[in-house]
């Protein structure tokens, strides 16, 4: 049978399998596909335009091409270490026919020839080098050009596997999650894209020379064999069977138990196993924290897989099943590939759909109605592997970005047309009562809103089709539809609507941002014989009420305190952050500080800071406190209730772990009263597809960005800046705002007065705006492209805006041009500390528990564990340099984040500091609001702040004479050469 490209890997056969329970699809007897008349095809779903200058999906591509091949395509090798040309940062050696790419910069070229003119696997042996837990990442170019936008980002994974099985458990009795462990073995495989292709990438070349140009993106790399080779196909379930061997083999009754958290290899330590507690679940808990289930939420990326050894004890035909929980999202399958020793058997089990349910179930693998799949099976050990796998919904995917694209787009439009931006917040400020003409405005608009509810139908019939159910996301799309045919009957009162696009990006963003994942959630895996009875159940009511009686009877008698654990000679340490967080810092030092230096923790939550205040007046404080805001040691300093640094002999090699500008909040006196844990960079984000079409670059001086705010504002656009950071332009302008022995303010300074009337002229002169209550938001709808934000927007656009994934991007924050063409760029950066207190009993052992724990080696441990946890939103931005830069951030944001952290000049604490701010937002309200010159408003906030400075400083008896040596930063830091 002729093939017509392998949509997505094997969408082209459009939902498969997957969409037989709708009865939309269906397969003929030779493998043919037939799609019923009323379902939407998967050229209708994706007939959209492209944008200009963005590649092809992998999807388009192979809806556009025939990917039959005539004949038998010969193999094409590649040497390893015969590579053609390399870029110079690129730092390679060669190791007996092995080429190791030690770092993630520059590229690597190889030439070769291909005899034959047709569609190639490319198959690669590889292994990642030493790094993070993270994938190593490399971009793939044919002849100089991505073939596809999925090849700019190829993952070749780590394989990790718990440490020990079964687990330890601590003092009360719980499980405490082992160390994970990460398996060297080269690995070889085809190129793989588990959200574009089920099977194997396919890569286009004609007769002739080619060149293969690998791009670094993360991680370095060993690689050991290249080779271009034909495309291998799974066969049917009817052809894999008749295949096999005549005989049944073993006839005895016979199964065997996997435990799902008992895996021997997975490719992320994010599939992590979890706790479950109710009837039947295996092993019972028994009222204490057991892990006995794996994946769920931990195990949703495409991509991820898990493998398990099992043994059979005879050749012959086994059945599979899974006992599962998938009810992540309503209405929909969780998609796995299923491959038993390294190969998929039959294409049944690509994209294999495991059904939504709102319980555990024991599903066997099998054609729906049909009978379970067989699986033969020759005596001895075997390997299962579940791959995530959302190859379904990438079409979907690509669509609704698409569509909200093109929404964001025309929401501008409207907005520019009809004036609809304000120096505000953007809210609509158009008069409700206005009469408006908007075919005169724009002829189309009735086309274009067709077009939208057309585009945003097809989504929802094709998802409902694939699903054979309705879901969330069809619901939604159906409001959306709806808010729009309402905007239709009368496009005149789309300028009074404007919000409502607004309204269905968010709604839509939100709920793609989570589509392509494939939550799974397992207890266990048997493989039986078949026929064989198990005797395994699920929970059902019956089952459910003793049980939760006998978890209320154990209520009474089990302890779950681990405070009254606490050990007297042990050294306390409180906690001013989550439960998460706490318990995660409670198993990796029971893991490796206790063994390695003998000393005993306590780890105690501190929920609320005034319990450290009102402990210490008490006299029952703790050694360490972590988590504490960055003034709080300095605050503690002046009453003599922190414990001073310095007095450790080995307290320089310590920060020399940090930033110096970030460290000076944590100095009082000339004394260290604390270490930097967590930072809250500030950094420019853009909008890389806006600023494009206006033909603007990201600007990297202020000057820069001010001959940049007419275009935007012209378009209907603005900037943003955080109004209440004045200290950003302060220090930029090389303003201080204490005098060196911290007694003075300097707010009227000429420095300070140059940096005022800048940042009340970006509000006065350059109209931005100036309340903004969600600028992640507006970046979001394109209203705001640019402006300066904190890491949390980070985080929010990473997981919560996937439609514009790709179109943004982070820069160092805009700076001042010194004489000696430097761009000063110094900003502070907010962060978190942790310290000793003064009334410890075990300084010294509170000293060796802080340099172990803000270590690169145990800061990168704890990032890599929380994030893999708890997903991306809980991303630990550590301020340990070294750790910071073995995380998983893709190359541009680091090289942004590297140097704008070289300008981290944080606020020095002083007697009276808390008065600065205050008085800086008085001041800026009196010349913005109400037209004061600065220089008199300035003096005005001199004169207050200096009067509270005062009157500290008299309580805490510091005189005239009295120096508290505030660090003086004027050099930025330098990383160390041959840094990346």
């Amino acid at each position: 049978m002729k093939r017509r490209g392998k949509l997505i890997g094997i969408l082209i056969r459009l939902a498969v399998a997957v969409a037989l329970v709708a009865g939309i699809v269906r397969w003929n007897a030779d493998g043919s596909v037939v799609i019923q008349a009323n379902a939407v095809t998967l050229e209708q779903l994706m007939d959209y335009k492209q944008p200009e200058g963005e590649l092809l999906s992998y999807a388009q591509l192979m809806l556009q091409e025939d990917t039959a091949t005539n004949g038998e395509l010969p193999d094409v090798p590649l040497g390893a270490t015969s590579y053609s040309s390399a870029s110079p940062d690129a730092r390679l050696s060669a190791e007996d026919g092995e080429l190791h790419w030690n770092n993630e910069a520059g590229w690597v070229e190889w030439t070769f020839r291909a005899e034959q003119a047709g569609w190639y696997e490319l198959h690669m042996t590889f292994k990642p080098l030493e790094g993070s837990n993270a994938s190593a990442v490399r971009g793939i170019q044919i002849d100089g050009q991505y073939p596809f936008a999925e090849a700019q980002r190829i993952e070749f994974e780590r394989m990790f596997k718990d440490s020990q099985y079964p687990y330890d458990r601590n003092e009360i009795g719980q499980q405490v999650r082992p160390t994970q462990s990460e398996i060297t073995d080269w690995i070889a495989k085809p190129l793989t894209h588990f959200a574009a292709s089920s099977e194997a990438l396919l890569f286009k070349l004609g007769e002739g020379e080619h060149t293969l140009r690998l791009t670094g993106v993360r991680e370095p790399l060993a690689i050991r064999e290249l080779r271009f080779q034909a495309p291998a196909e799974a066969p049917g379930y009817a052809d894999y069977a008749a295949g096999q061997p005549a005989d049944g083999g073993a006839a005895e009754p016979w199964f065997t138990v996997v435990e799902a958290e008992r895996t021997a290899r997975k490719s992320s330590v994010a599939i992590q196993t979890d706790y479950w507690s109710e009837p039947e679940i295996s092993p019972d808990p028994k009222g204490r924290i057991t892990y006995n289930v794996l994946g769920g939420w931990r195990w949703r990326l495409p991509g991820e897989w898990a493998e398990w050894d099992f043994e059979v004890p005879a050749d012959g035909w086994y059945e599979i099943d899974l006992k599962a929980f998938q009810d992540y999202r309503n209405g929909f399958q969780a998609y796995r590939t299923v491959s038993i020793d390294g190969e998929v058997p039959f294409h049944e089990l690509l994209q294999y759909g495991v059904p939504n349910r709102k319980s555990f179930m024991i599903h066997g693998l099998g054609g729906g109605e049909e009978e379970p799949y067989r699986f033969y099976l020759a005596a001895g050990k075997h390997t299962l592997r579940l791959t995530s796998d959302s190859t379904p919904l990438q079409p979907v995917f690509l669509a609704l970005k698409a569509v909200l694209s093109d929404l964001a787009a025309y929401d501008r439009e409207v907005r520019l047309l009809t004036g609809n931006y304000s120096k505000s917040a953007f809210d609509a400020n158009i008069d409700a009562t206005r009469t408006w003409n908007m075919r005169s405005l724009d002829p189309e608009v009735e086309s274009k809103m067709q077009g939208f509810v057309k585009r945003l139908s097809d989504i929802r019939q094709y998802i409902d089709g694939l699903n054979g159910m309705d879901s969330d996301l069809s619901q939604s799309l159906r409001s959306s539809v709806g808010i729009l045919e309402g905007m239709l009957k009368d496009v005149d009162e789309i300028p009074v609507k404007i919000n409502d696009f607004s309204t269905i990006q968010n709604n839509i963003g939100t709920l793609i941002s989570t589509l392509t994942h494939q939550p799974l959630l397992l207890d266990y895996i048997v493989v039986r014989t078949p026929g064989a009875e198990t005797g395994l159940e699920t929970s059902t009511l019956a089952k459910r009420i003793p049980y939760a009686v006998t978890e209320f009877a154990r209520s009474f008698y089990l302890d779950y305190d681990t405070r009254k654990h606490n050990r007297k000679e042990a050294l306390t340490v409180w906690v001013q952050r989550g439960r998460d967080y706490a318990e995660l810092l409670r198993e990796l030092v029971d893991q490796e500080f206790t063994p390695r230096t003998g000393i005993p923790v306590n780890i105690n939550l501190m929920p609320n800071p005034n319990m450290l205040i009102l402990g210490n007046a008490a006299g029952d404080v703790p050694d360490v406190t972590l988590g504490v805001a960055e003034s709080t040691p300095a605050d503690f300093a002046m009453r003599d209730a922190a414990f001073d640094l310095t007095r450790f002999p080995d307290y320089e090699e310590v920060l020399e772990r940090f930033v110096p500008g970030t460290s000076r909040s944590l100095m009082y006196d000339g004394g260290l009263y604390g270490v930097p844990e967590v930072q809250n960079f500030q950094v420019l984000y853009y909008r890389s597809d806006i600023l494009q079409g206006l033909g603007l670059e990201v600007p990297d001086t202020w000057e820069d960005l001010f001959d940049l705010l007419p275009t935007l504002q012209e378009n209907g656009m603005t900037m943003f800046y955080p109004k209440a950071d004045f200290a950003t332009l302060f220090f930029q302008h090389g303003a201080e705002v204490y005098s060196p022995d911290g007694l003075t303010g300097l707010l009227t300074e000429p420095e300070a007065q140059e940096a005022f009337r800048l940042w009340t002229d970006l509000y006065v002169k350059y109209n931005l705006p100036i309340d903004v209550p969600a600028f992640f938001q507006h970046f979001r709808d394109g209203n705001i492209p640019i402006g300066i934000a904190d890491f949390n927007t980070y985080v929010q656009l990473q997981v919560a805006a996937p439609e514009i994934t790709g179109h943004w991007g982070i820069a160092p924050l805009p700076g001042v041009r010194s004489e000696e063409g430097v761009v000063e760029r110094w900003s502070p950066q907010a962060m978190t500390a942790g310290m000793i207190m003064e009334k410890s009993e075990r300084k010294d052992e509170a000293w060796e528990f802080l340099k172990w724990w803000t270590s690169a080696e145990t800061q990168s441990r704890y990032a890599s564990d929380i994030e893999s946890y708890y997903g991306l939103e809980f991303r630990w931005n550590t301020a340990n340099l070294e750790a910071m830069s073995v995380l998983e951030w893709p190359a541009e944001d680091l090289k942004a984040l590297r140097e704008q952290a070289r300008w981290a000049k944080n606020m020095p604490y002083v007697p009276g500091y808390y008065f600065l701010n205050r008085e800086m937002e008085f001041a800026w309200n009196r010349t913005v609001m109400e037209a004061m010159p600065a220089q008199e408003s300035l003096e005005e906030a001199q004169l207050s702040l200096q009067r509270e400075m005062q009157r500290r400083q008299r309580d805490f008896g510091i005189d005239g004479t009295h120096d508290l040596r505030i660090p003086q930063i004027d050099d930025p830091y330098e990383w160390e050469v041959g840094g990346s």
